[in-house]
C-alpha cells in the first residue's frame, strides 16, 4: 500500500470461475483427404439417379398377329341344310363368340337371311357364282372355279381372309382347297385331323379320309401335323403319338405300319411316339394322337360315329321303356346332357385339313346350326394360334434325308409365296366396311347378283 510506505506487492490476479463459453469466430474445417481405394477392388459405381419421370402418354405395346386374327372365310353355298343353317350358325359365331367372318355365297339369299336374323349390313359377303353340289367329286373343283369354296381360297390367298369352314362335299373341299391353295414346303400330303370325345381331354385322329395311299414317311409327318394340331388345340406341350395298329407288339402290322413304326421309334424327329394303339384305344384316351392312313382312318372315324349313335339309341329306349326308368332318367337329365354333348360330333365342329398354306374346317354335310357354331370357333382358334407356322416349324424338324426334299408347289414349278398374314409384325389389309355390305372380289370380280 502507499499509505504505509511498504512495498507494493503484485497482485496476482485469481482464476475466472467456470462459466459458459463464450462464442468465437469458427476455426475452418479440416477434412482429411479420402484414402484412394486399392487397385485390387475398385469401387462400385455410384447408382445414376432416376431420369425424369416422363408424363407423355407411353405407346400401346403392340399385340401379336395372334391376338386377332383375320376374318373367317363361311362358304354359306355348300351343305345339305345351306345356306339357311349355314348362315344361323355364323351369326351365332358372331354374337356368342366374337368372331368376324365373312360369308361367300350368293348375295340375295345371303342378304334375304340375315335380314331374318337382324344383322343386314354388319357381316361381308363376297359374292360367288356357282357352288359346288353335295354328290360332286374332286373334278368339280376344276369344272366350277368360280365356286364358293375357291372363292374363299382366293380370299385366303390374298391375305384377306385367315381360314375356311365348308359343309361341302368332303372331296370337293380337299380337292379345291390343294388345288387353291398348294401344300406346305415339306408336306407330302395333307390329312384331316377329327376330335374323338375321350377323357380327360379329346383325342386327335388322322388322317380321317383324305390321303387313302401313303407311304411310311408320309405317317410320320401325319404325327408331325398331329402333334402340332394337338399343341393348340389341347395345349399340350408334347403330346403322345400312337400308332394305329391290329397290335400293340413292335412287330405287328403290315409293311408300311412296320417300317412307319421303325421311323417314329427312332425318337430324332421331336415326337413323343407311346407306340401301337389298337381299336379299341381310340376312345380310351391312352394317347393324345393317333395316326393311321386315310383309308383306315376313315373307317375307324365312322365306325366310331355310329357305335356312339347306337349306344345312345339304346340308352334312350331304355330310359323310356318304364315310368321308373323315365323317373329316374328326369333325376339324371343334366348328366345325361352333359354326356351327349361330349359325345355329340357338333360339339368339336368337324375335320381340319391340316398342311396346306391355310386353315380349312370341313364340317359335316349334315351340319345343323350348332355344327357350324362350333366349326367357326374352331377356325378362329386356329387362326390365332398360328397353326400355318406351327406346322412348317413342326415339319421342318421332322425332315430327313428320305422325304420332304419337294414340295408340292416346287414340282409344279409355282411354288406360292409367302402369304402377308404369315409374316409377324406386318399389316395385311382388312375387308373394309363400305356402305354396302357386298365385298367385290379383288382379281376376278364376280358377276352381278
Amino acid at each position: 500500500m502507499t499509505g504505509t510506505g511498504e512495498p507494493s506487492r503484485p497482485v496476482t490476479p485469481r482464476p475466472a470461475e467456470p462459466g459458459p463459453p463464450v462464442p468465437g469466430p469458427a476455426a475452418p474445417r479440416t477434412v482429411p483427404p479420402r484414402p484412394d481405394p486399392p487397385r485390387t477392388s475398385p469401387a462400385p459405381p455410384r447408382a445414376a439417379p432416376p431420369p425424369p419421370r416422363n408424363t407423355e402418354p407411353r405407346p400401346a405395346p403392340r399385340r401379336p398377329a395372334t391376338v386377332r386374327p383375320l376374318p373367317i372365310a363361311v362358304d354359306t353355298m355348300g351343305g345339305d341344310h345351306a345356306p339357311e343353317e349355314i348362315i344361323a350358325g355364323a351369326v351365332a359365331a358372331v354374337r356368342e363368340h366374337g368372331v368376324r367372318l365373312v360369308l361367300v355365297g350368293r348375295a340375295t339369299r345371303i342378304r334375304r337371311e340375315l335380314d331374318l336374323h337382324g344383322v343386314l349390313g354388319t357381316i361381308p359377303i363376297v359374292h360367288a357364282d356357282e357352288a359346288l353340289d353335295m354328290g360332286e367329286g374332286a373334278l368339280a373343283s376344276w369344272r366350277k372355279p368360280r365356286s364358293s369354296i375357291a372363292i374363299a381360297c382366293h380370299l385366303i390367298k390374298q391375305g384377306r381372309a385367315s381360314a375356311l369352314v365348308s359343309a361341302g362335299s368332303t372331296a370337293g373341299v380337299v380337292a379345291t382347297s390343294r388345288l387353291r391353295l398348294k401344300g406346305q414346303q415339306g408336306v407330302m400330303r395333307p390329312a384331316i385331323a377329327v376330335a374323338l370325345p375321350t377323357r380327360p381331354r379329346p383325342t386327335i385322329l388322322l388322317d380321317a379320309g383324305a390321303t387313302a395311299d401313303v407311304k411310311p414317311e408320309g405317317l410320320v409327318q401325319f404325327a408331325a401335323l398331329g402333334t402340332a394340331y394337338a399343341q393348340i388345340l389341347l395345349g399340350v406341350d408334347r403330346p403322345s403319338v400312337g400308332l394305329l395298329n391290329i397290335g400293340t407288339e413292335p412287330g405287328k402290322g403290315n409293311k408300311l405300319t412296320k417300317r412307319a413304326h421303325e421311323l417314329l421309334a427312332t425318337g430324332s424327329h421331336g415326337i413323343e411316339f407311346a407306340g401301337n394303339v389298337e381299336g379299341h384305344d381310340l376312345l380310351g384316351g391312352r394317347v393324345d394322337v393317333i395316326v393311321a392312313d386315310g383309308f383306315t382312318g376313315n373307317i375307324a372315324l365312322k365306325t366310331v360315329e355310329g357305335t356312339v349313335a347306337t349306344a345312345f339309341t339304346e340308352i334312350r329306349d331304355a330310359m323310356t321303356s318304364t315310368p321308373a326308368a323315365r323317373m329316374g332318367a328326369l333325376l339324371q337329365r343334366r348328366r345325361l346332357q352333359d354326356l351327349r354333348d361330349r359325345l355329340d360330333p357338333d360339339t368339336y365342329g368337324g375335320g381340319v385339313l391340316l398342311g396346306l398354306n391355310g386353315t380349312v374346317v370341313i364340317a359335316h354335310g349334315a351340319s345343323r346350326a350348332r355344327a357350324i357354331t362350333s366349326a367357326c370357333d374352331l377356325a378362329h382358334r386356329l387362326a390365332a394360334g398360328r397353326i400355318v407356322e406351327r406346322i412348317r416349324e413342326q415339319v421342318a424338324a421332322t425332315r430327313t434325308s428320305r422325304f420332304g426334299r419337294w414340295t408340292h408347289g416346287e414340282r409344279d414349278g409355282d411354288r406360292p409365296a409367302e402369304r402377308p398374314a404369315d409374316r409377324p409384325g406386318e399389316k395385311v389389309p382388312e375387308i373394309p366396311s363400305p356402305a354396302g355390305d357386298t365385298v367385290p372380289d379383288r382379281k376376278e370380280p364376280p358377276a352381278a347378283p
